[in-house]
């Protein structure tokens, strides 16, 4: 069997809720093969494997980091863990997929983004919702012209959650907030069809320990059109988006990052639903499928998630960080 025949064979980092999901929709990504799991505590990640049926289950990241049975590795560790745990992985000979958001900032993402290239290691963002069949078949509709000249973006996503200070979303130091948890998305989709803003703009609330609970963001972007984006952990928005252009508009229902269709209105036209399915269980097993496929293909990044498109949306969490007065405690 040639290293083109095998399964890729995954380690995952972390064992908490995301890692769960993500591991469950693995399982039925073909040509991919969960080979081991890695926790703080080799009880934790005992109990992670002998639920998913993994061979290999190890109580240091260092071990995993040092297991040669092991092509790519799953990081899903709390957000201000992210630059650590994936400059080990990549100096360990290892491709990483990153959960999202990548970093705390854009210089420890230019960091892992250097790490990478000089290892010559494939790095991608966990930004599954670039993958989406409905989000891609929309930025085609955009190039395409569907609806004209694109004037405006808007989406948001909030949830009430419970104020915990013990949790990671009420913890400063562990990256928490509405922003980089939530904002991310909207932040990303604004991205994906207008590119990197020229002006940022954001007011929030926070918490009395700094941590953002509601935010909202306008971005301007070369030509006049607007991104009218909002994040909260304490009012329920709906995660809705939709995209404004000069001859028609596009609708996504609830949790837009995650569609399985839209609805395409040109004016003086019949509206127009369009259904893809994003596929069986959470819809995680596109961007393992993503990685599969660029790791078979030789590349050291995805086109379809590149690595200069998450540092400019890192840069534009940290210009909306600066204009509402979050600033976690290693800046």
């Amino acid at each position: 069997m040639t290293s083109s025949d095998r399964p890729t064979r995954w380690g995952i980092l972390a064992t908490g809720g995301i890692a769960a999901a993500f591991t469950e929709d693995l399982l039925a990504v073909p040509g991919a093969e969960v080979a081991a799991v890695a926790s703080r505590t080799e009880s934790s990640a005992q109990a992670f494997a002998d639920r998913f049926g993994i061979p290999r289950a190890y109580g240091s990241w260092a071990e995993l980091a040092a297991d040669p049975g092991i092509d790519v590795v799953y990081v899903a560790t709390p957000h201000a863990a992210h630059l650590a745990a994936t400059t080990l992985m990549l100096e360990s000979g290892k491709a990483v997929l990153c959960e999202k958001p990548f970093t705390l900032n854009a210089r420890q993402a230019e960091q892992l983004v250097a790490t990478a290239r000089a290892q010559r290691s494939f790095l991608m963002e966990a930004m599954w919702m670039y993958l989406n069949p409905a989000v891609r078949r929309i930025v085609e509709l955009v190039r395409d012209g569907a609806i004209g000249e694109v004037r405006a973006v808007h989406a948001d996503f909030g949830f009430p959650a419970v104020a915990d200070p013990a949790h990671r979303l009420w913890d400063l130091a562990a990256g928490g907030g509405a922003l980089l948890d939530l904002g991310v998305y909207p932040v990303s989709f604004a991205h994906l069809l207008l590119g990197e803003p020229e002006q940022v703009k954001a007011v929030a609330t926070l918490t009395p320990e700094g941590v953002d609970e509601h935010t909202a963001i306008v971005l301007g972007h070369a030509g006049g059109a607007l991104s009218l984006l909002s994040c909260s952990l304490v009012a329920g928005y709906g995660q809705r988006a939709s995209v404004h252009g000069s001859t028609g508009r596009i609708e996504l229902p609830a949790d837009f990052f995650q569609a399985n269709g839209f609805v395409l209105h040109r004016d003086g036209k019949p509206a127009e639903e369009y259904v893809l399915d994003r596929g069986p269980g959470h819809g995680l097993g596109l961007e393992a499928a993503e990685v599969v496929r660029c790791l078979r293909a030789g590349l050291t990044e995805s086109p379809l998630v590149p690595l200069d498109g998450t540092l400019a949306v890192m840069r534009t969490l940290d210009a909306v960080r600066a204009q509402i007065g979050v600033r976690y405690p290693d800046e």
